[in-house]
């Protein structure tokens, strides 16, 4: 993904399809051509592939992390700010721009809050994609990864669990001489990509103890309020 393109593509203020397709969740898979080029696994390779494995072992072993995204929604759509990260089960993105958005995971559930608009929508954790990406141990077994390429810059992996978040799919791109996550894209039941990059990371961070905390009452008060109109 070029300055230019990143230039180019207009900003906007993410819906929450898009949030959760962020964490529930490469510039689009579609506009970079990815997913046809991925070589799909049949039901005799149900193993994830060694390479597959070992990439996920690295990643599971990085347990802070921080540093800045980019997120392009399906139609090219452009918005960012920075995400944390902290395992098992915990991250939180802070969106640029007046509307304060806010995408939290403590571990157990997955809060999307409008500060702005004053809404705030809870998910449990163990039904999103970002179950995957959170685990202590990203295990990849049980046919899992259905689909994979290797190159000289990328390694792609495609993985896929209806247990866990039914038709959707999850396309992550790591480097492959250092197993560093770089991007994934969140592929919905309708087909419709939304795109996460990550750069300026950092790993071996501390946090606020606040950090990843949902605010449960806030978000009962919201909710019924909005009920009561």
């Amino acid at each position: 993904m070029t300055t230019d393109r990143l230039a180019r593509t207009s900003t906007f203020a993410p819906t929450r399809r898009h949030l959760l397709g962020l964490g529930l969740a490469l510039a689009g898979a579609a506009a970079l051509d990815l997913a046809p080029s991925l070589r799909l696994l049949g039901p005799a390779e149900a193993a994830a592939p060694d390479v597959a494995q070992k990439i996920a072992d690295h990643f599971s072993a990085v347990k802070t992390m921080t540093g800045e995204f980019v997120q392009f929604g399906p139609k090219g759509e452009q918005t960012g700010g920075k995400f944390f990260l902290e395992r098992p089960g915990k991250i939180r993105f802070n969106y640029d721009g007046a509307s304060d958005f806010r995408v939290i995971s403590d571990g157990q559930s997955v809060v999307i809050l409008n500060k702005k608009l004053r809404t705030s929508d809870l998910y449990p954790l163990s039904k999103t994609p970002l179950k995957l990406l959170l685990d202590d141990r990203i295990d990849l077994s049980g046919g899992k990864v259905t689909g994979i390429k290797q190159e000289d810059d990328l390694t792609t992996i495609q993985l896929a669990d209806k247990q866990v978040f039914g038709n959707s799919k999850i396309t992550m791109m790591f480097d492959p001489k250092t197993y560093e996550l770089r991007q994934w894209t969140i592929t919905d039941a309708q087909g419709k990509d939304t795109t996460v990059m990550i750069f300026n990371t950092r790993e071996g961070v501390n946090f606020a103890a606040d950090t990843f905390k949902i605010d449960y009452t806030a978000n009962r008060e919201l909710n019924a309020k909005k009920s009561n109109r």
